[in-house]
């Protein structure tokens, strides 16, 4: 069988995805590229606001077009969107022929219609779901009801098989599965079920195989890295997972991402500045600045304690890049709530910065309060910020030239012929701004290379360097402004 394959939304629905595609590899099955040639089409989906979901529709009608004008003869759909809303989008679109939850992912072979399903045997317990069954139950933490589907608990592990399908020199590594939270506006808990960690044996397997295969920066990701190991009584866990992954051969960069201000422990933050691989880079989601907002999101914190995390951060890892994400709009928000996020903003000076517009999400806590705030008042704002933010990205990118640093080659630049484009340690791919590298041979620098180069200039977030030595350099050879 030719299979094609769809993954949206986040890097953790992205190694599902993966994992998916090692199954069916594994099983003997051809993956394609080509829609128009694939006898099945996946499209593993994102439920996460409006937006993801309207995008995980749109992709799976257009595959359902293959159906009729293509080779296709079976569409599944598999991730967020289909653990979320299984009955509707059999009712509504009754061109797919199987649904996949979070928590069914070994059962792909058996969804695509045609495999050994023993070969995932071992990975899980729960059965396939087809039509007919329930959505999820709509409170993370409670029992199912009768009839409902109970909340997902897989995990894979060291040895389930997974076909990467990002450049082959970066990888992300899911540490755990799951939330143990209950932030107002996030639906996760019910899609993904309750916090649970990996084994630190089965990451450190994992990221063995992966640095043999070539790849060479790790991103560690969950709902929150930061809870590692605490959900098996393993204080500690994360700090000593980075001491083991530091200590890997042929690694550079082990990066993490999704931290929370509740969780960053002194002892992370001592591993992040003492072990040379592991990325200066905190990647923090604090969502807002005004306590009334945190309260009602029924997040931890508010604009003193972020202050002293922030300052604590930055003291404990010298150098250290802070990224965090933004909602405005959140029901209740006033014009004075959104001034105290303004000024966190500008007092602050992130190194990178990502800003949304709340989504009135069912499910979710905050659905049962008013969406109070206009869609125009929610623009507004969210424009102002990043206009603020814009402003502090071309100070520090200014102060930058001349700098001498170490650059990951990811490859040909897809935006200008004849350069190549990489990151910096405190840049993450697809989410952060990159760097140019001009006047090389982009035939020779092969990617996944670490090099060492010259800040020329700078190009709105982006910036512009000059290679003036091929070999690899050495870590931690550079510290940011």
């Amino acid at each position: 069988m030719k299979i094609g394959f769809i993954s949206l939304g986040c890097p953790k629905n992205l190694v599902d995805g993966e994992v998916m595609l090692g199954y069916a590899e594994q099983a003997g099955h051809e993956i394609t590229a080509d829609a128009g040639d694939a006898d099945v089409i996946v499209v593993n989906t994102c439920a996460f606001i409006d937006n993801a979901k309207q995008e995980s529709i749109d992709a799976i009608l257009e595959m359902a077009r293959h159906k009729k004008d293509g080779n296709c003869s079976r569409l599944v759909v598999t991730g967020c969107l289909a653990e979320r809303y299984r009955d509707e989008l059999r009712k509504e679109i009754p061109e797919i022929d199987a649904v996949l939850g979070t928590g069914e992912v070994p059962r792909i072979l058996d969804a695509i219609g045609v495999g050994d399903s023993r070969l995932a045997a071992r990975d899980s317990a729960i059965p396939l779901t087809f039509f007919g069954s329930s959505k999820a139950a709509s409170n993370a933490g409670q029992p199912p009801a009768a009839g409902r589907q109970p909340l997902p608990t897989y995990i894979y592990d060291a040895d389930t098989p997974r076909l990467l399908t990002t450049p082959r020199h970066f990888a992300y590594v899911k540490i755990a599965e799951g939330c143990d939270y209950t932030c107002a506006f996030c639906i996760i808990p019910t899609l993904r079920g309750g916090y649970r960690s990996r084994t630190t044996d089965s990451i450190v397997r994992e990221a063995r195989g992966l640095a043999a295969r070539g790849v060479r920066e790790l991103l560690l990701i969950s709902q929150d890295t930061t809870f590692y190991g605490i959900d098996r009584g393993e204080r500690g866990a994360l700090a000593r997972l980075l001491r083991e992954l530091n200590a890997i051969d042929g690694l550079a960069w082990i990066r993490l991402l999704y931290l929370y201000p509740t969780t960053i422990t002194d002892d992370v933050l001592d591993a992040m500045a003492e072990c040379e691989k592991v990325c200066r880079y905190v990647d923090l989601p604090l969502q807002h600045a005004s306590a009334a907002v945190l309260k009602r999101m029924r997040r931890p914190g508010n604009r003193k304690t972020y202050d002293r995390l922030l300052n604590r951060i930055r003291e404990r890892v010298p150098g250290v890049t802070l990224r965090t994400t933004l909602i405005v709009g959140f029901p209740g928000e006033t014009e004075t709530d959104y001034a105290e996020l303004e000024g966190f903003v500008t007092d602050t000076r992130f190194d990178h910065v990502g800003i949304f517009t709340y989504s009135h999400e069912e499910g979710t806590r905050a659905f049962a309060l008013p969406d109070d705030v206009p869609a125009s008042v929610k623009r507004r704002r969210r424009n102002g910020l990043m206009a603020r933010q814009k402003k502090i990205v071309a100070t520090a990118q200014k102060a930058r030239i001349g700098a001498e640093v170490d650059v990951l080659v990811d490859g040909p630049s897809p935006q200008h012929a004849l350069v190549l484009q990489g990151r910096l340690e405190g840049q993450a791919p697809d989410i952060d701004s990159v760097v140019f590298l001009t006047d090389c041979d982009t035939e020779t620098i092969p990617r996944g290379e670490l090099i060492r180069t010259r800040i020329v200039c700078a190009r709105g977030y982006d910036l512009v360097a000059k290679p003036f030595e091929s070999a690899p350099s050495g870590p931690r050879s550079w510290r940011a402004p």
